[in-house]
């Protein structure tokens, strides 16, 4: 960038100089550009309002010192002014690095009036070749179709084809010319930064520039006007009315599947009944009653059984030893019994 020259101060002391308010916002927008930091990041956003109030400021001062009339042509420009017709680009470009979900359709309809404005004073001056965009998007289809920002159609006729292969068709041109400019600016930039660059030098570098915004203006309007489109809907959306919440239903009871209440109270409700205590105090429970296994592990006799049991064995083999005739008769009568009668014989239990 060029040195700052005197003619262009408000004053010789006190407030800043114009140029010095461009060089230090346009450096802002380039270093902003170029960080890997996220936009969002405090010291970012911090950064982006720090060049958009400089460049503001120098807008101010550009509209103050008069600098540019409809009624020159760009020869009449001095070359050391060209620079300040970057201002609303930068101020635009600026304005999209802001950010703020709640402010974004603000935003952006902010940042269009800003490269609109350097637009139209790039058309006045005759600086680039383009066809200037809208002003808004609504515009009727004849209108839009001429400017190349229609909006597409669920069907597409052969008319709306057409468009759309002379927008594209205007988008590769602008992007062939985006690489020119900025092949060429690389090339004058060393001169212009080194000191050594003479008025021409100087002056075909800012029409570089300006030319190149031109191009990013015309790609910032298209991306805007479609991303406004979608900011409305979903402001339409969240406008909506919405339904009236529905009472709380209260919980449903259990139904009966039976004929009627009376067959559910004799038969049951139809289904397994509903516990009434938990697995453990079902199994203290029978515990209690001594109903329940040991799980698994045999049961022991008690020692007093056994002696007892073991006692009684004893008696009748001593009996038997010694030839007791009361038992020995029972013995017999009991096989003399057994001769006669068949098993089972007598028993009248549980015959129904």
């Amino acid at each position: 960038m060029a040195e700052c020259e005197n003619t262009n101060d408000v004053s010789d002391a006190g407030p800043p100089k114009l140029c010095d308010l461009l060089d230090r916002g346009w450096k802002i927008f380039e270093d902003v550009d170029s960080t890997n930091e996220p936009l969002g990041s405090t010291s970012i956003q911090v950064r982006v309002k720090r060049g958009i109030k400089m460049l503001e400021e120098a807008s101010g001062m550009v509209a103050q010192l008069d600098l540019f009339s409809r009624n020159e042509e760009l020869e009449e420009i001095a070359t050391a002014d060209l620079r300040y017709l970057l201002l609303p680009a930068l101020l635009g470009a600026l304005t999209m690095k802001q950010t703020g979900q709640n402010k974004r359709l603000e935003i952006v309809q902010t940042a269009r009036v800003y490269f609109m404005d350097f637009l139209r004073r790039c058309k006045e001056y005759d600086i680039s070749q383009f066809k200037l965009p809208n002003v808004t998007n609504e515009n009727s289809p004849e209108e839009a179709s001429e400017s190349g920002y229609s909006t597409p159609k669920s069907v597409p006729c052969p008319s709306d084809l057409v468009s759309m292969a002379a927008q594209r068709q205007a988008k590769i041109e602008r992007y062939r010319q985006k690489k020119e400019l900025e092949a060429k600016l690389s090339d004058v930039r060393r001169a212009v930064n080194s000191g050594q660059a003479d008025d021409e030098v100087t002056r075909d570098f800012y029409l570089l520039n300006v030319r190149r915004w031109v191009t990013v203006c015309l790609e910032e309007i298209e991306s805007i006007d479609q991303e406004v489109e979608i900011l409305k809907r979903m402001d339409g959306l969240k406008g909506a009315v919405k339904q009236p919440a529905q009472p709380a239903r209260p919980p449903m009871k259990p139904f009966i599947l039976t004929k009627d209440a009376v067959q559910a109270q004799v038969f049951g409700a139809g289904y397994p009944s509903l516990p009434t205590m938990t697995v453990d105090d079902w199994y203290d429970q029978h515990r209690k009653h001594g109903v329940l296994p040991d799980q698994g592990i045999p049961r022991t006799v008690p020692v007093e059984d056994t002696d007892s049991k073991e006692r009684e064995e004893e008696e009748k083999e001593k009996r038997a030893e010694n030839d007791d005739e009361e038992s020995l008769l029972k013995a017999r009568n009991w096989d003399d019994w057994k001769d006669t009668h068949r098993r089972g014989y007598g028993n009248r239990q549980n015959m129904g």
